[in-house]
């Protein structure tokens, strides 16, 4: 992180100037939920992805700002929405907006969000603002359509690792990959560095996300994480690690996984589900798919004709994001 607190300063001048007037807005139900989450913390890694995705290209990661800040307001947008269908308790640790104010508020609190998203590229002339919107608009699909197969796992019961990726790839990934190639478009590189530089991003996605899913089951630090850890496992979601773990179980302790999916004890689900992870080495499996997707990634980034010292230094902080302890 070292390397790039001086883009995240900058990210954050540009967020609290744009958070400054929102508690004074009317109507307040509208815009003070925004200003919460946005306030809530977090690595701000999309736009932080965005300005590198500029200055990778040797060009000045302000003419990335407002590309930050549309992928942050998406971002933070989705959680809200995410949220409210998971009825999640915490974000962050701390009450998440439909348990803070109430879910109607919520919704549409969200919904301005994903507007202003799109408003803030309006700052760009019209054929980079054109680029940029294209962009945004197929990566927003993208996101819903994974929420929806998310939603989708759970009353199917022929659901394999491979959906789970592809899944994820939608819900999570596209997002990282779609704040680099806005970064790209704002440094005015060339389409097919723009190109590698989104499936790295993507890539490097996919294996966030089997990190977080692994941290929600063996985070020992909730406060660390953030979130509640076991929290997948009680709300019966198919991961990776649960659909990895049906893939190699024999039958008896098939039978265990699905008899827990109805387990009302709290404590008792999570610590059978995590015990049969445990006898099938669940994860050191999905650390290894993680790890094949930072390798792809990283080879991706290789091929991106970019300032080589600046690729080096994505590299090394892809890999700190990576090695999260909790």
């Amino acid at each position: 992180m070292n390397n790039y607190q001086a883009f995240f300063d900058l990210f954050l001048k540009h967020l609290e100037d744009y958070r400054s007037g929102l508690n004074s807005r009317s109507p307040k139900e509208l815009y003070e939920p925004e200003n919460y989450i946005l306030s809530l913390g977090g690595k701000r890694l999309r736009p932080l992805l965005a300005l590198i995705g500029c200055d990778l290209f040797d060009k000045d990661p302000k003419l990335a700002l407002n590309s930050a800040l549309s992928v942050e307001l998406f971002h933070n947008f989705s959680l809200i929405h995410d949220d409210i269908l998971d009825a999640a308790p915490l974000r962050r640790n701390k009450e998440t907006v439909h348990i803070k104010w109430n879910t109607n508020i919520a919704i549409l609190s969200g919904d301005v969000m994903l507007i202003k998203a799109k408003q803030v590229l309006e700052h760009y002339d019209f054929k980079e603002f054109k680029k940029l919107n294209v962009l945004l608009n197929k990566t927003a699909i993208e996101v819903c359509e994974g929420q929806q197969h998310d939603m989708n796992f759970e009353n199917n019961e022929n659901v394999h690792v491979t959906n789970y990726i592809d899944m994820i790839t939608n819900k999570t990934a596209v997002l990282l990959g779609c704040s680099l190639k806005m970064g790209a478009i704002n440094a005015n590189a060339k389409e097919e560095d723009q190109n590698n530089l989104y499936a790295f991003g993507k890539h490097l996605g996919v294996a966030f996300q089997l990190m977080d899913d692994l941290l929600d089951a063996f985070a020992t630090d909730q406060k660390k994480f953030g979130k509640q850890v076991g929290g997948d496992i009680l709300a019966n979601k198919k991961t990776f690690l649960y659909l990895k773990a049906l893939e190699l179980a024999n039958e008896k302790q098939k039978k265990v996984l699905k008899k827990l999916l109805k387990e009302k004890d709290p404590a008792k689900k999570v610590e059978g589900v995590l015990a049969i992870y445990n006898e099938l080495n669940i994860k050191k499996l999905c650390q290894q798919e993680a790890d094949t997707h930072t390798l792809q990634a990283i080879d991706l980034l290789n091929k991106v004709n970019a300032n080589p010292s600046k690729k080096e230094a994505l590299k090394s902080y892809a890999k700190e994001l990576l090695n999260r302890q909790a």
